[in-house]
């Protein structure tokens, strides 16, 4: 069978400038290193870089890919934290950042028509000016893109009410190997004619196929939110808190949980507003009618003022983005703490965060390392930092805290990726979770795509 080739011949060269003229094609070592790493910090210099403009582009480059075996990789804002992005078998990078247009808006069928290279803020700006609403909002999303988020079933911190980013995808188009374009679903909200396409796609980091297009569902915008921030003593009095919230019938917006560790930091950051000695916090998000979002306040003050809490704040309007804030620092906080981080986003039962956590800061103290963990309470996706010096050689520890997070997690009923996907950083610990059928049967719908494996080869989705 014929391999990838280590370099590019002067007729691929010719053919990729022509197809992606003046600006469109790049072949100088600094662009190449530049799009060969995401925020995984992995890295392999591709081949080339594409910025194709149009759907018709795209068809001709995966076309003379698949004649010739050049590896294609998807990349738009590259945000992604286990390594899809990287073009570990060098071939062509194709950035999608230039196919930027929001096509569509329309209030009567709600749903939304873009390109893959509007960024996931723009789009939501740009629907509710219109009194619509997209609701997704992973954490990158001033930055990352539609595509990428399509093409990891982005999560979010909203997701604990309205769902991830599949549940709004209603139709793609999409270029397959050889060139072939489809059309997936529809601007319709039901479709059950033959197998589900679209679902497919999503989440499928680009390995079946290069996603041109999108139709996402759009929700009437709420009339107002509002947000909570909350301190315990400890974890315990933390996740007491949570149990009251969802026990006074009240499912937030989203539900946020931040640990001791996380606190932490984030006093080491820059300045905080609850007291000294918080151990736990829970951030809350509520959202509808003015009047509705006022009732729903006072019961979630009633709800805990039976758990011992020890500090609290609400922000509404925009006035609530300063406690969001603390939320979205935590991630470049965390080095304050030690200057490497290895990050997961593993997921449990919803009933048993509790003793994950627990377990997490329990492996984080036989292992001389510190776990923290914080991330979306609601919906029992964790994001577990491990914390160490490579420099004084914690490596190999970090490396143990990793097994062991995966091993406690699966016995739990969880899942070893929540939202990020497993891509390079966990393709090891991929036996771990899933059998060899299950394998086999994946291997089988990924040949059917792509039978040359040509599509963002190296990594398991």
């Amino acid at each position: 069978m014929k391999q990838y080739p280590d370099q590019l011949s002067r007729a691929h060269k010719k053919f990729l400038r022509n197809l992606f003229p003046d600006r469109e094609s790049s072949f100088d070592d600094g662009t190449l290193l530049a799009c060969g790493v995401d925020a995984s910090q992995r890295h392999a210099k591709p081949l080339a870089l594409v910025r194709p403009q149009e759907t018709a582009q795209v068809a001709e480059l995966l076309k003379w890919a698949q004649a010739e075996r050049v590896p294609i990789y998807p990349r738009a804002r590259a945000t992604n934290k286990v390594g899809n992005c990287v073009p570990v078998r060098h071939g062509v990078v194709v950035s999608l950042l230039d196919m930027n247009d929001i096509l569509d808006i329309d209030g009567r069928d709600f749903v939304a028509v873009t390109q893959p290279g509007v960024i996931t803020a723009d789009l939501q700006k740009a629907v509710e000016a219109q009194g619509l609403f997209y609701p997704p909002d992973p954490a990158s999303m001033k930055i990352s893109t539609i595509g990428g988020n399509i093409s990891t079933c982005a999560g979010g911190m909203r997701a604990v009410k309205y769902g991830v980013t599949r549940d709004y995808v209603l139709g793609l188009e999409v270029v397959l190997p050889g060139g072939e374009v489809i059309r997936t679903g529809g601007r319709t909200q039901k479709n059950v004619v033959g197998l589900n396409l679209t679902r497919l796609m999503v989440g499928s980091a680009g390995t079946l196929g290069l996603v041109t297009e999108a139709i996402v569902k759009l929700l009437p915008l709420p009339e107002t939110s509002a947000s909570v921030l909350v301190g315990f003593k400890d974890l315990g009095g933390c996740l007491n808190g949570a149990e009251a919230v969802f026990g006074c019938g009240i499912l937030p917006t989203a539900m946020e949980l931040m640990d001791h560790n996380t606190i932490r930091a984030l006093e080491m950051h820059s300045a905080v507003p609850w007291p000294e000695g918080t151990g736990g916090l829970l951030l809350l998000k509520i959202d509808g009618s003015a009047e509705s979002v006022k009732t729903d306040l006072g019961r979630i003050e009633e709800a805990l003022r039976a758990v011992a809490v020890t500090f609290m704040e609400q922000g509404s309007g925009a006035d609530q983005e300063r406690l969001w804030e603390l939320r979205r620092v935590i991630s470049p906080a965390a080095f304050n703490l030690a200057p490497d981080k290895q990050g997961e986003d593993v997921a449990v039962p919803r009933g048993k965060v509790a003793e994950a956590i627990k377990g997490y800061h329990a492996i984080g103290e036989q292992l001389g390392l510190t776990v923290l963990c914080f991330g979306h309470l609601g919906d029992g996706n964790i994001h577990v930092s491990t914390m160490y010096d490579k420099s004084a050689g914690e490596q190999e520890k970090a490396l143990k805290a990793k097994q062991k997070i995966f091993q406690l997690t699966l016995e739990l009923g969880g899942t070893l990726s929540g939202e990020h996907g497993i891509g390079l950083t966990k393709a090891k610990y991929i036996n771990m979770q899933m059998d060899k059928t299950q394998q086999r049967l994946m291997a089988g719908i990924k040949k059917t795509f792509d039978p040359l494996n040509i599509m963002n080869p190296g990594k398991v989705v």
